[in-house]
């Protein structure tokens, strides 16, 4: 009896152990879980960080100053300095007053100045012809071509002199060496402006009616 009452107690175990079995067998898993396929967006200021500064392209303009400075630095270096006088040049404070020579060798006057362009070129020197003692003399300017360098003899300390084919008469005879003026203007009584030389206007005579007011 006790041998058959254990049988039947296996038998209903096994029994309820299939029936749980089979539920969970019939039962749906549950679904794993979806990927999210939202992609993460960066910040923006993760985005202003990583991003590479751009470069500028605008050229950086020199200063007026910088250039100025730059250009006279040039300058500065291109300058040649002259260190002593040679034989053959001249002083301007030494050559005015020369000794100027006519073809007898006597002399026929001196330089009393000398004419170059803006450039440095010695245009003409101007010789002093006749008067005493600088009075009453006259001004005539030649081209250098026209004179001759006639070398002085060091031995008695004579400078050079300058040798002409004219004789002081023909230097008398030449027109006058006139100085360039710059122009000048005169103010009249009424405030008028006339040029320099230009006749005045006439005065009013007796039988003249004046002017209105």
């Amino acid at each position: 009896m006790l041998k058959k009452l254990m049988i039947t107690t296996a038998i209903g175990g096994l029994m309820i152990g299939s029936a749980f079995a089979a539920e969970d067998m019939k039962s749906p898993s549950p679904a794993p879980a979806a990927k999210s396929t939202e992609m993460t967006q960066p910040s923006s200021s993760s985005s202003t960080t990583n991003a590479p500064a751009a470069k500028s392209t605008e050229m950086t303009q020199p200063s007026s100053s910088s250039s100025t400075t730059n250009a006279a630095s040039a300058s500065a270096s291109s300058a040649k300095f002259i260190n002593s006088q040679r034989q053959d040049q001249y002083l301007a404070s030494k050559f005015k007053g020369t000794d100027v020579i006519g073809a007898d060798d006597k002399k026929i006057g001196d330089v009393s100045d000398i004419l170059f362009d803006k450039g440095g070129k010695v245009e003409a020197y101007v010789v002093g012809v006749g008067g005493f003692l600088g009075i009453g003399s006259k001004e005539v300017a030649l081209a250098p071509t026209a004179f001759q360098v006639v070398p002085g003899d060091k031995s008695k300390n004579e400078s050079d002199k300058l040798r002409l084919s004219m004789t002081k008469e023909q230097l008398k005879e030449a027109a006058n060496f006139e100085p360039y003026k710059e122009p000048r203007s005169t103010t009249g009584m009424g405030g008028t402006t006339r040029p320099l030389g230009s006749p005045a206007s006439p005065a009013a005579g007796p039988g003249t009616p004046a002017s209105p007011k």
